[in-house]
């Protein structure tokens, strides 16, 4: 087959002064198409390595000043004028910003909250136990965890749903504090965030953002408690710098950029594809829009689409730089060959734009969120679906999940023997013990028996 990575192109446009730049088109078997599914696995990585020593002095320096630390690099990198008293946001203040917005506003947080919450409490686990014939009881006691973090984006734009996606779950499963942090560049918090929080019941929020405020939760300071866990997507700083303090404290995922992947048939409208393509370009200039196509006239009329539709993005620039370095179309033979593609790069946003979805189901192993048929856009997952939108990033699909209630649950196991148990057990586990060369293991057992 002919390789039509350079013919096949979103052609170059200057109307308007804007330059449509290429996006890939991809053919099975060639060498291209294999050059490009292992740029995809790899892309970001290089980001945490030119950020790590910066992250590390920031994790330094908070640990060690603590709240003084913490408004300095908030003045630094937010550029306005922090002080330990105006770091926190008050729930007062919360409910201030929810009143603040529309009527329309305040009923779309809550009609967003609401199904995020149907969704989730369906995750609650319990504690269960059971006896054994001879009087032993085994078991496993689940509660919640004692204090989270939740870190917000602010950067660039607003994120009232990715307050309510790390939030609600948290309360279901019973954390009773939760500690929100939020970047405000020259001090100004879009209040869709902390009304987002009101609703959420979150009483703790800070105008901290970045590598300090990981470092914060993580560690504590006089004026922000430690927690036990951090959640919450951010930046390659925030990412890098919840991977450098794994193990002081737990966190959800390290995130990487957005990304998609549609598998279509060649049926439906190229002109819904199209945009669910955009829709995730338009994220960051990292973020990856893929689609697995059957039909090369198809593919060609999804690429003519996003030729149109790009432009008339707010944030093109963004976009067209994502397509332009992560976006691609790939042509396969079938749809199992498309399958095969999927499960290979376990992507955070599955489309399954074909006739058949649940049929195609069934090939499917590794995705994060899946969206079956041609009328379940992935931005209704983003929004209001209910499923969590916090989804696993970068191939990571293959071993984790969406966030959910059992993210911010701890389990403890139970033991406890009765004497015709311990009897039952002694010998065996005596054996095991000698097998592995733990003498005072099998002594201390030994003692229970009276010998």
């Amino acid at each position: 087959m002919k390789d039509l990575t350079r013919s096949s192109t979103i052609s170059e446009q200057k109307s308007n002064g804007y330059r449509n730049e290429r996006m890939r088109i991809l053919i099975s078997g060639t060498k291209s198409f294999s050059q490009f599914l292992k740029k995809l696995t790899h892309r970001g990585e290089a980001g945490f390595a030119d950020v790590a020593k910066s992250v590390q002095d920031i994790l330094k320096r908070v640990r060690i000043q603590g709240d003084r630390a913490l408004v300095q690099l908030t003045r630094k990198y937010d550029g306005w004028k922090a002080t330990p008293e105006n770091l926190r946001v008050s729930r007062r203040d919360m409910e201030v910003a929810w009143r603040s917005l529309s009527r329309e506003e305040r009923a779309t947080l809550n009609f967003a909250a609401e199904r995020i919450e149907r969704f989730h409490v369906l995750q609650r686990q319990a504690s269960w136990s059971f006896a054994e014939e001879n009087g032993t009881i085994l078991g496993q006691i689940v509660r919640p965890m004692a204090r989270v973090g939740i870190y917000v984006p602010g950067g660039k734009a607003a994120y009232p749903s990715s307050v309510l996606m790390n939030a609600i779950p948290a309360k279901i499963a019973g954390v009773p504090e939760i500690v929100m942090a939020c970047p405000t560049p020259k001090g100004y918090l879009n209040p869709v965030v902390p009304a987002a929080a009101y609703v959420a019941g979150v009483k703790t929020v800070f105008k901290i953002g970045g590598a300090q405020a990981i470092a914060a939760m993580a560690y504590g300071t006089q004026l922000i408690p430690k927690v036990d866990k951090i959640v919450g997507p951010g930046n390659t700083y925030v990412a890098t710098a919840k991977r450098l303090v794994f193990g002081e404290v737990s966190i959800d995922s390290i995130a990487g950029p957005s990304e998609i992947l549609i598998l279509s048939d060649g049926s439906g409208s190229p002109a819904h594809l199209a945009a669910d393509l955009l829709s995730q370009a338009e994220h960051d200039e990292q973020a990856a829009a893929i689609l697995v196509c059957t039909s090369r006239i198809f593919a060609a009329e999804v690429l003519r689409e996003i030729s149109r539709q790009l432009p008339e993005l707010p944030r093109k620039t963004i976009a067209e730089r994502s397509l332009n370095g992560f976006g691609a179309i790939f042509i396969v033979r079938s749809l199992s060959e498309a399958a095969k593609i999927s499960n290979d790069l376990a992507p955070e946003h599955l489309e399954l734009a074909v006739r058949d979805p649940w049929m195609l189901l069934d090939k499917i192993e590794n995705a994060g969120a899946i969206f079956l048929g041609h009328i379940s856009p992935e931005p209704i997952g983003d929004f209001v679906a209910g499923p969590n939108h916090v989804l696993p990033t970068g191939g990571t699909a293959r071993f984790s999940s969406p966030l959910g209630v059992y993210d911010f649950l701890k389990r403890s196991s139970l033991i406890c023997l009765s004497p015709e148990g311990l009897k039952k057990l002694s010998a065996p586990a005596m054996r095991l013990a000698r097998m592995e060369n733990l003498e005072g293991h099998r002594r201390a057992i030994e003692k229970r028996q009276g010998r």
